[in-house]
């Protein structure tokens, strides 16, 4: 699949879809506390996005098929996550990931957050988690190879004492979800394609505190830790341009 470069106005509208996107997010992310339910946060962004008129991209995407429009990923649950009927407890640790199709064209981000009181080592987890996500967008720049950005947030991350999820990675959007090329979240500055100006893609640091291998559950969608460490996650879709990237995702 070859990597698409988006003119001026395609990225127009993928800057359009991204404002909305972080407006909706942080609409639901302001009603995480400890006794909400995952199914009402989904509720509140298919509310949100029925009202601004963009389509939930990840509702019946692949197979089986995604059966809510955001993910809600707690403690040891990485990526994927189904919000469900179970309450969000004191100390946990929140991921939600989100995105939207607006005249086409796909956002997608995600944030981590703690409900209530967290302990110091997940508190750290998800600034850690958040830092690593800016260090990679400032490796994204025309010219620097996509190695750049999975070296800078890896050595962060290693940095730190945590570990970086390699089994999934960030990637190409555009008209889809899921484009080429894939944005690993770890190796060596000199490897992967060269980033050109007008590519579109999202960067996704998993962090997790112990062991980086994961597991899916039967859902076939839920993925875990291993060993049942905590995990965070952050994302923004951004634009390649000569000098600094351009964050998308973005109220």
């Amino acid at each position: 699949m070859p990597i698409i470069v988006k003119s001026r106005d395609e990225i127009g509208l993928m800057r359009e879809a991204g404002r909305i996107l972080a407006e909706t997010l942080e609409i639901v992310v302001n009603q995480v506390r400890p006794g909400v339910i995952e199914k009402e946060l989904d509720e509140i962004a298919r509310r949100q996005f029925k009202k601004r008129g963009v389509i939930p991209t990840f509702l019946n995407y692949g197979q089986p098929p995604y059966p809510a429009t955001i993910c809600v990923s707690v403690n040891d649950e990485i990526v994927h996550g189904i919000p469900c009927d179970r309450e969000i407890a004191d100390g946990d640790v929140v991921s939600i990931d989100i995105g939207c199709t607006h005249k086409g064209f796909v956002a997608d981000m995600a944030v981590t957050l703690g409900a209530g009181s967290l302990p110091p080592e997940a508190q750290k987890l998800i600034e850690v988690t958040r830092e690593a996500l800016w260090r990679g967008i400032a490796a994204s720049r025309g010219g620097a190879r996509i190695g750049e950005i999975g070296a800078a947030i890896q050595a962060w991350v290693e940095g730190e004492g945590f570990s970086v999820v390699r089994e999934y990675v960030g990637h190409g959007v555009g008209r889809n979800m899921h484009e080429d090329p894939q944005i690993p979240n770890y190796g060596t500055s000199d490897s992967g394609p060269v980033l050109r100006p007008g590519m579109v893609i999202a960067i996704e640091p998993m962090v997790n505190v112990g062991d980086w291998r994961t597991r899916r559950d039967a859902d076939n969608w839920t993925v875990r830790t291993l060993d049942g460490s905590l995990s965070a996650h952050f994302e923004h879709t951004l634009a390649i341009t000569d000098a600094e990237a351009e964050v998308l995702t973005l109220p």
